[in-house]
């Protein structure tokens, strides 16, 4: 059983979806990044100056503690919708996704032209070869 494993765990397959864990977990701290400090503050510079990591709707504030951050919300426990939280992780994903997409059709591109290659043309098995020769012979 434990060979089996081995086996199982060491081949190709198996490397190269791990390998592609690891760098996809990288890609999604590179896009995290992008989004977060790069395309949504210049978003929400265009739409007024709006925050959309602190953008978020109080659900419940029993206590009326003063929230003028969602930090400040979730530190006094007040119940809340983070709605700039998720309009982060919709452009993360789209950018996640339309990357992927483009990782395909060119992988998917490849696989076409080396399909489209013609393939040598295969040597006839021995005993053609061997009917081939007999029929040279009979014609002299």
């Amino acid at each position: 059983m434990l060979k089996e494993f081995r086996d199982f765990a060491l081949k190709g397959n198996m490397v190269d979806l791990a390998i592609g864990v690891i760098i996809g977990a990288a890609f999604g701290a590179i896009v995290s990044s992008l989004v977060d400090d790069v395309f949504m503050p210049i978003i929400g510079l265009i739409i007024g100056g709006i925050d959309f990591s602190n953008l978020f709707i109080v659900l419940n504030n029993p206590n009326n503690v003063p929230t003028p951050s969602l930090a400040a919300a979730q530190d006094a426990g007040v119940a809340t919708i983070n709605i700039g939280l998720f309009i982060n992780a919709v452009v993360k994903f789209t950018i996640i996704a339309f990357v992927l997409f483009l990782v395909v059709k060119g992988m998917n591109s490849l696989k076409k032209k080396e399909e489209a290659k013609p393939a040598a043309p295969a040597e006839p098995p021995a005993d053609i070869k061997l009917l081939g020769e007999i029929r040279d012979l009979l014609k002299k």
